[in-house]
Protein backbone atom coordinates (compact mmCIF):
# COMPACT_ATOMS: atom_id res chain seq x y z
CA UNK A 1 0.00 0.00 0.00
CA UNK A 2 2.50 2.61 -0.77
CA UNK A 3 -0.07 5.70 -0.75
CA UNK A 4 0.20 4.55 3.38
CA UNK A 5 2.98 6.16 4.99
CA UNK A 6 5.00 3.44 7.23
CA UNK A 7 8.23 4.37 9.31
CA UNK A 8 10.77 2.11 7.59
CA UNK A 9 9.35 3.36 3.90
CA UNK A 10 11.24 6.50 4.64
CA UNK A 11 14.43 4.54 3.95
CA UNK A 12 12.86 2.78 0.78
CA UNK A 13 9.48 2.12 -0.08
CA UNK A 14 9.41 -0.47 -2.37
CA UNK A 15 7.34 -3.29 -1.54
CA UNK A 16 10.25 -6.30 -0.92
CA UNK A 17 11.87 -4.15 1.43
CA UNK A 18 9.15 -3.24 3.50
CA UNK A 19 7.88 -6.41 3.72
CA UNK A 20 11.24 -7.85 4.87
CA UNK A 21 12.29 -5.45 7.12
CA UNK A 22 8.85 -5.47 9.28
CA UNK A 23 9.26 -9.50 8.77
CA UNK A 24 12.97 -8.51 10.13
CA UNK A 25 11.51 -6.09 12.83
CA UNK A 26 8.94 -8.92 13.97
CA UNK A 27 11.52 -11.29 14.35
CA UNK A 28 13.68 -8.42 17.04
CA UNK A 29 10.80 -7.92 18.84
CA UNK A 30 10.05 -11.80 19.61
CA UNK A 31 13.77 -12.03 20.49
CA UNK A 32 13.18 -9.28 22.81
CA UNK A 33 9.78 -10.85 24.41
CA UNK A 34 11.66 -14.23 25.08
CA UNK A 35 14.90 -12.33 26.43
CA UNK A 36 12.29 -10.45 29.05
CA UNK A 37 10.19 -13.77 29.51
CA UNK A 38 13.36 -15.77 30.80
CA UNK A 39 15.43 -13.34 32.19
CA UNK A 40 13.44 -14.11 36.01
CA UNK A 41 12.29 -17.53 35.75
CA UNK A 42 12.61 -17.92 39.52
CA UNK A 43 9.82 -14.98 40.47
CA UNK A 44 8.15 -14.81 37.41
CA UNK A 45 6.23 -11.26 37.27
CA UNK A 46 4.64 -9.55 34.57
CA UNK A 47 5.29 -10.57 31.21
CA UNK A 48 6.71 -13.41 32.21
CA UNK A 49 2.88 -14.80 34.17
CA UNK A 50 1.57 -13.40 30.75
CA UNK A 51 3.53 -15.63 28.70
CA UNK A 52 3.48 -18.69 30.83
CA UNK A 53 -0.57 -18.26 30.63
CA UNK A 54 -0.15 -18.23 27.08
CA UNK A 55 2.38 -21.56 26.55
CA UNK A 56 -0.32 -23.24 29.01
CA UNK A 57 -3.19 -22.66 26.91
CA UNK A 58 -0.86 -23.65 24.05
CA UNK A 59 -0.30 -26.72 25.97
CA UNK A 60 -4.07 -27.55 26.74
CA UNK A 61 -5.26 -26.73 23.04
CA UNK A 62 -2.45 -29.62 21.84
CA UNK A 63 -3.42 -31.95 24.42
CA UNK A 64 -6.91 -32.38 22.40
CA UNK A 65 -5.20 -32.46 19.73
CA UNK A 66 -2.04 -34.70 19.17
CA UNK A 67 -1.87 -36.18 23.16
CA UNK A 68 0.08 -34.22 26.24
CA UNK A 69 3.13 -36.03 25.03
CA UNK A 70 3.61 -34.53 21.58
CA UNK A 71 2.19 -31.45 22.82
CA UNK A 72 4.80 -30.91 25.22
CA UNK A 73 7.24 -32.14 22.42
CA UNK A 74 6.07 -29.89 20.24
CA UNK A 75 5.24 -26.93 21.94
CA UNK A 76 8.21 -25.00 20.99
CA UNK A 77 7.78 -24.76 17.50
CA UNK A 78 3.96 -24.09 17.81
CA UNK A 79 3.82 -21.43 20.24
CA UNK A 80 7.04 -19.75 18.35
CA UNK A 81 4.79 -19.63 15.56
CA UNK A 82 1.96 -18.38 17.14
CA UNK A 83 3.88 -15.26 18.53
CA UNK A 84 5.67 -14.89 14.92
CA UNK A 85 2.19 -14.82 13.45
CA UNK A 86 0.37 -12.49 16.06
CA UNK A 87 2.91 -10.40 16.06
CA UNK A 88 3.40 -10.00 12.53
CA UNK A 89 -0.53 -9.41 12.20
CA UNK A 90 -0.72 -6.98 15.03
CA UNK A 91 2.03 -4.64 14.42
CA UNK A 92 -0.17 -3.56 10.90
CA UNK A 93 -2.81 -2.08 12.78
CA UNK A 94 -0.22 0.40 14.15
CA UNK A 95 -0.16 3.77 11.98
CA UNK A 96 3.44 3.78 10.64
CA UNK A 97 3.90 -0.15 10.37
CA UNK A 98 2.65 -3.03 7.65
CA UNK A 99 1.98 -6.25 8.37
CA UNK A 100 4.15 -9.02 7.20
CA UNK A 101 1.99 -11.41 7.03
CA UNK A 102 0.31 -9.40 4.05
CA UNK A 103 2.64 -10.55 2.05
CA UNK A 104 2.27 -13.52 0.45
CA UNK A 105 5.39 -14.66 0.24
CA UNK A 106 5.58 -14.59 4.12
CA UNK A 107 3.03 -16.71 4.44
CA UNK A 108 3.83 -19.14 1.54
CA UNK A 109 7.28 -19.46 3.32
CA UNK A 110 5.57 -20.34 7.09
CA UNK A 111 3.12 -22.71 5.27
CA UNK A 112 6.03 -24.61 3.76
CA UNK A 113 7.91 -25.24 6.69
CA UNK A 114 5.36 -26.33 8.50
CA UNK A 115 4.38 -28.48 5.21
CA UNK A 116 8.24 -29.77 5.26
CA UNK A 117 8.26 -30.44 8.95
CA UNK A 118 5.04 -32.58 9.59
CA UNK A 119 6.26 -34.92 7.21
CA UNK A 120 9.70 -35.08 7.89
CA UNK A 121 7.99 -35.56 11.47
CA UNK A 122 6.10 -38.32 10.20
CA UNK A 123 8.79 -40.17 7.91
CA UNK A 124 10.79 -39.59 11.07
CA UNK A 125 8.45 -41.50 13.71
CA UNK A 126 6.85 -44.42 11.19
CA UNK A 127 9.84 -44.99 8.57
CA UNK A 128 9.32 -44.05 4.85
CA UNK A 129 7.24 -46.97 3.91
CA UNK A 130 4.31 -46.71 6.50
CA UNK A 131 4.34 -42.99 6.41
CA UNK A 132 3.28 -43.41 2.61
CA UNK A 133 1.63 -46.54 2.87
CA UNK A 134 -1.20 -44.65 5.03
CA UNK A 135 -1.80 -42.83 2.10
CA UNK A 136 -3.37 -45.45 0.24
CA UNK A 137 -6.20 -45.72 2.43
CA UNK A 138 -7.44 -48.73 4.62
CA UNK A 139 -8.60 -50.67 1.73
CA UNK A 140 -5.83 -52.39 -0.76
CA UNK A 141 -8.18 -52.07 -4.05
CA UNK A 142 -8.88 -48.65 -4.03
CA UNK A 143 -5.03 -47.54 -3.41
CA UNK A 144 -4.65 -46.85 -6.67
CA UNK A 145 -7.33 -43.60 -6.29
CA UNK A 146 -6.70 -42.57 -2.80
CA UNK A 147 -3.09 -41.88 -3.00
CA UNK A 148 -3.26 -39.24 -5.69
CA UNK A 149 -5.85 -37.76 -3.66
CA UNK A 150 -3.99 -37.66 -0.41
CA UNK A 151 -1.25 -36.51 -2.42
CA UNK A 152 -3.21 -33.39 -3.62
CA UNK A 153 -4.82 -33.17 -0.54
CA UNK A 154 -1.59 -32.70 1.65
CA UNK A 155 -0.20 -30.08 -1.55
CA UNK A 156 -3.51 -27.89 -0.53
CA UNK A 157 -3.14 -27.48 2.70
CA UNK A 158 0.22 -25.29 1.52
CA UNK A 159 -2.28 -23.23 -0.37
CA UNK A 160 -5.22 -22.79 2.45
CA UNK A 161 -2.26 -22.16 5.07
CA UNK A 162 -0.37 -19.39 3.52
CA UNK A 163 -3.79 -18.13 1.10
CA UNK A 164 -5.95 -18.38 4.35
CA UNK A 165 -3.70 -15.98 6.45
CA UNK A 166 -2.37 -13.66 3.90
CA UNK A 167 -5.83 -12.84 2.51
CA UNK A 168 -7.20 -11.90 5.76
CA UNK A 169 -4.48 -9.74 6.86
CA UNK A 170 -4.32 -8.08 3.67
CA UNK A 171 -7.96 -7.50 4.02
CA UNK A 172 -7.59 -6.46 7.16
CA UNK A 173 -4.79 -4.02 5.74
CA UNK A 174 -6.89 -2.15 3.16
CA UNK A 175 -10.04 -1.86 5.19
CA UNK A 176 -7.56 -0.13 7.90
CA UNK A 177 -6.14 1.92 5.15
CA UNK A 178 -9.30 3.08 3.44
CA UNK A 179 -10.73 3.85 7.06
CA UNK A 180 -7.02 6.12 7.72
CA UNK A 181 -7.86 8.09 4.66
CA UNK A 182 -11.47 8.72 4.70
CA UNK A 183 -11.58 9.83 8.56
CA UNK A 184 -7.96 9.41 10.35
CA UNK A 185 -9.69 10.54 13.41
CA UNK A 186 -12.78 8.91 14.27
CA UNK A 187 -13.68 5.95 12.48
CA UNK A 188 -10.77 3.51 12.78
CA UNK A 189 -11.60 3.58 16.70
CA UNK A 190 -13.87 1.05 16.52
CA UNK A 191 -12.35 -0.99 13.64
CA UNK A 192 -8.78 -1.36 15.91
CA UNK A 193 -10.59 -3.95 18.13
CA UNK A 194 -12.05 -5.98 15.07
CA UNK A 195 -8.99 -6.04 13.33
CA UNK A 196 -7.35 -7.09 16.84
CA UNK A 197 -9.30 -10.05 17.47
CA UNK A 198 -8.71 -11.29 13.47
CA UNK A 199 -5.32 -11.01 13.90
CA UNK A 200 -5.42 -13.35 17.20
CA UNK A 201 -7.82 -15.47 15.49
CA UNK A 202 -6.18 -16.48 12.77
CA UNK A 203 -2.78 -16.80 14.95
CA UNK A 204 -5.27 -19.44 16.65
CA UNK A 205 -6.03 -20.76 13.69
CA UNK A 206 -2.50 -21.08 12.14
CA UNK A 207 -1.89 -23.14 15.33
CA UNK A 208 -4.01 -25.25 15.29
CA UNK A 209 -3.86 -26.52 11.76
CA UNK A 210 -0.14 -26.81 12.68
CA UNK A 211 -1.31 -29.44 15.52
CA UNK A 212 -3.45 -31.46 13.66
CA UNK A 213 -1.22 -31.73 10.50
CA UNK A 214 1.54 -33.12 12.70
CA UNK A 215 -1.34 -35.20 14.81
CA UNK A 216 -2.17 -36.95 11.15
CA UNK A 217 1.56 -37.56 10.24
CA UNK A 218 2.64 -39.17 13.72
CA UNK A 219 -0.18 -41.11 14.87
CA UNK A 220 -0.83 -42.90 11.33
CA UNK A 221 -2.71 -46.13 13.72
CA UNK A 222 -4.84 -43.78 15.11
CA UNK A 223 -6.46 -43.29 11.19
Amino acid sequence: MNEIFTFLGVIDHSHGFIYLSHMLLVAILLIALAKVSTRKVQVPTGVQNVVETYLAGVLAMGKDVIGEKDAKKYLPLIATIGLFVVLANVIGIVPGFESPSGSLNFTLALALSVFVYYNFEGIRRNGVIKYFKHFMGPVWWLSWLMFPIEIVSHISRIISLSFRLFGNIRGDDLFLGVLLMLAPLVAPLPAFALLTFMAFLQAFIFMMLTYVYLAGAVHIDDH
